[in-house]
């Protein structure tokens, strides 16, 4: 069983949109905004600079990781070495087609800034996922990017993210045959797979009542109706989808939020993890192969390599 997961981990974390937000203030977008956007399907994730991996280091290794992305840079942060009018500019003729990029600053009163920052950034440049003034009141500012995201499909294909789950989460259900156990693959707020230890007597569309699952920590109980069985490496995969009490696809709405922190929790941290590797070669790369004029060409200017 752990086989199917450590074979599709890898795989899984790079697939799907995923949406980065570069050196917001945490003060007008704070980190807490993150889980709640997964709920709306969005994948989303902040990305700092600091003198461990520099923050030019970091994008690059982002764009070459995460090939469907979107990028919203915050160009009121303070970052050494970038100027983020011709920084942004060179990144949107470097990858065009390839990312999308959109700018955050924080809203002017000046009118004729707003249209400078427009159409320098909008015509000039030509990003794709426009010029948003973020407003004082950090709690405008979910809403106004949510519907930023929306309208540029942040959620890519997904309409819900699908976590895989370690090798801990498990399913049981009382069958006419008594006692079915096995182990959960993977899981959404809509719908989870797995294998079982024994041959499942199911049919397709059959609902299984009182399901209970084990989701990295977290028990629950649901309805759930079979939808899709296809062997995988030997086995049998079982894909359900989850029944509430209103005849809804879904989890109970009192269950919902704590499967959704597993389900962020378990995203993120695969998805972190994943980063701060390849921050740690890109920093490697840096440090043992690139002369202080390479350095000076690929334009970290400002950093020492220690």
């Amino acid at each position: 069983m752990p086989i199917i997961e450590k074979e599709e981990s890898q795989e899984h974390i790079i697939e799907g949109r995923k949406t980065f937000f570069i050196s917001p203030d945490p003060s007008l977008f704070p980190e807490t905004y993150l889980e709640d956007y997964m709920a709306r399907g969005y994948e989303t994730y902040i990305i700092g600079d600091d003198r461990y991996c520099p923050l030019r280091a970091k994008i690059e290794v982002i764009i070459e990781t995460f090939t469907d992305s979107i990028l919203f840079f915050y160009i009121d942060s303070q970052v050494k070495g970038i100027h983020w009018d011709r920084y942004i500019k060179d990144l949107q003729q470097k990858y065009a087609g390839r990312i999308l990029i959109g700018v955050l600053y924080l809203k002017r009163t000046n009118e004729d800034e707003k249209k400078q920052f427009e159409k320098y950034y909008l015509f000039d440049v030509g990003i794709q996922c426009g010029c948003i003034g973020l407003e004082y009141q950090k709690n405008k500012n979910f809403a106004l990017i949510d519907k930023v995201m929306y309208a540029n499909q942040a959620c890519g294909r997904r309409k819900n993210i699908r976590a895989i789950c370690d090798t801990k989460s498990r399913v049981s259900f009382i069958s006419k045959h008594g006692q079915i156990k096995g182990s959960v693959l993977d899981v959404s707020l809509s719908h989870f797979s797995c294998i079982f230890e024994n041959t499942l007597d199911l049919q397709l569309y059959e609902k299984v009542p009182k399901m209970l699952i084990n989701v990295n920590g977290f028990h629950f109980a649901s309805d759930a109706i079979l939808i899709m069985q296809r062997p995988k490496n030997g086995v049998m995969l079982n894909v359900f989808v989850f029944s509430n009490s209103m005849g809804q696809q879904g989890v109970e709405s009192d269950i919902q939020p704590k499967l959704l922190e597993r389900i962020y929790q378990l995203t993120s941290d695969k998805a972190k993890s994943l980063m701060r590797v390849k921050f740690e070669d890109a920093r490697k790369h840096l440090r043992d192969y690139m002369t202080d004029d390479e350095l000076w060409d690929a334009g970290y200017r400002d950093y020492e390599v220690d």
